[in-house]
């Protein structure tokens, strides 16, 4: 089983930036992608940013493109999303997100991950 935790969601208004963490009580260089996933209002879950077990391999959602940023330091069990230019379309609940091990690929798809942190709000004012 793995516990994550993510932090640094808040109100922010539109353009402003915010970085999310999440951090996994197992060690993630154990070899296993990981992603940040989001769920507005009204709306199914969908992949904001994926990345791979190392961290040299990254997919992003077309929408968040130039001004997200997803990466991972094993070191410290953690990944970031960095957000910049934030709109109030990004409004929505922000969901970390991590492969089997073994799976070190990245992944777009909800149901190639097994362990799901509880949420952090994001909101965005216009």
């Amino acid at each position: 089983q793995v516990q994550l935790v993510e932090s640094g969601g808040g109100l922010v208004q539109a353009g402003g930036s915010l970085r999310l963490s999440c951090v996994a009580s197992r060690r993630t260089g154990g070899g296993y992608g990981m992603g940040w996933f989001r769920q507005g209002p009204g709306k199914e879950r969908e992949v904001v940013a994926s990345i791979n077990a190392r961290g040299d391999s990254t997919i992003y959602v077309d929408s968040v493109k130039g001004r997200f940023t997803i990466s991972r330091d094993n070191s410290k069990n953690t990944v970031y999303l960095q957000m910049n230019g934030l709109k109030p379309e990004d409004t929505a609940v922000y969901y970390c997100a991590v492969r089997p091990t073994g799976y070190s690929n990245w992944s777009d798809r909800t149901t190639d991950y097994a362990y799901w942190g509880q949420g952090t709000q994001v909101t965005v004012s216009s």
